[in-house]
């Protein structure tokens, strides 16, 4: 059941900066809104699955709820969601499989697992099929780390690697197993 990851960083890796801020994600000017291959990779999954923390961070932008699919969150210390995300939002808890159990229960199964706490649990139990990374030309010199320590070695094949708004790099990989 493919798992794939869809994230921009900085050049030191960072998803985030000291402070979790992400607003240097548009220094570079998009006028004219080009989504870089987002919508094209959302035809592709059923359902995110994401941590607490995203999602949080997603409530604070101040906009309509921005997923049409379903999204799962992953927590611990929730507990209900908003009234207006019924129905658009469920909570998970506990191991990987166990969520993972429930969720493909639901008929869901191609995932797109956001935040940097998730991503890197999935990445520990060799979960991530597929990362789509699109590096920003910043060194943030610190802040939330995209990736952190792992076990073992994993090999990636690089498939595909593009270039957006003249500055940023987006490369797709695949996980060989």
């Amino acid at each position: 059941m493919p798992n794939r990851v869809f994230i921009a960083c900085s050049l030191d890796g960072y998803i985030a900066d000291r402070n979790g801020g992400i607003d240097w994600l548009n220094d570079i000017p998009n006028p004219d809104q080009i989504d870089m291959g987002y919508r094209a990779f959302m035809e592709h999954i059923d359902a995110l699955l994401m941590g607490r923390k995203t999602y949080e961070k997603v409530l604070s932008f101040g906009i309509p709820w921005p997923y049409e699919k379903p999204v799962f969150v992953w927590s611990s210390k929730l507990k209900t969601v908003p009234q207006e995300l019924e129905g658009k939002v469920g909570l998970v808890a506990g191991p990987i499989a166990k969520i993972l159990s429930e969720i493909h229960s639901q008929g869901y199964s191609q995932l797109y697992v956001d935040g940097g706490s998730t991503i890197q649990a999935f990445l520990k139990k060799d979960l991530i099929d597929e990362i789509i990374i699109t590096r920003i030309p910043v060194l943030l010199g610190g802040g939330i780390p995209l990736f952190g320590e792992l076990s073992n070695r994993m090999r990636f094949s690089l498939v595909k690697s593009e270039v957006f708004l003249g500055e940023m790099v987006q490369d797709t990989y695949l996980r060989k197993r």
